[in-house]
């Protein structure tokens, strides 16, 4: 299994990552007066603004907030929301729950895996799309679903995800 730490190197070697802009750092910091008790709310933030969190940007808040490097990589992987590694910029979630199962979403996720080239947990190639996979919606009624950015999309299968992708293409 890789680790969050070797996902980062393999992301880093992949290709230059965006530079952090310090002015959109300091905005999202501003918005909570750069308080420690507000760290968590300014990793969204962050996270919402690059798709994930870079390294140079938590090494910023450190600095920034006077907090260890480690005590935010600590709330940074502790929180399954959070992430380290470059995300696409569709995220697709697939519900692999009983009702969802058993009404097929492996097939979904499989062809979504063959479609897009990439496991759950991963990002295309082209930073395109990340898949995941969750244990539960709570849309059992809909099953299979898939949300794509945080759309849900109920009676999933295999023949619609080429459509689905297509869609979420256009939308940008």
């Amino acid at each position: 299994m890789i680790t969050e730490v070797a996902k980062v190197r393999q992301a880093e070697l992949r290709g230059p990552r965006p530079k952090p802009r310090e002015a959109e750092i300091e905005s999202i910091l501003s918005r909570y007066d750069g308080e420690q008790r507000w760290l968590i709310n300014i990793l969204f933030d962050v996270q919402a603004e690059y798709r994930y969190l870079p390294r140079e940007v938590l090494e910023y808040l450190s600095r920034r907030m006077n907090l260890s490097l480690a005590e935010i990589y600590g709330i940074a992987t502790f929180y399954k929301a959070f992430t380290l590694t470059p995300r696409g910029k569709h995220e697709v979630t697939v519900c692999l729950g009983t009702a969802c199962h058993v009404r097929g979403s492996i097939n979904v996720l499989e062809d979504l895996q063959r479609t897009l080239k990439v496991k759950p947990g991963g990002t295309t190639e082209d930073g395109e799309f990340s898949l995941e996979t969750v244990n539960c919606l709570g849309a059992c009624a809909l099953g299979p679903v898939v949300v794509v950015d945080g759309e849900y999309h109920g009676q999933m299968s295999p023949a619609k995800v080429k459509g689905l992708l297509d869609e979420a293409r256009k939308k940008g």
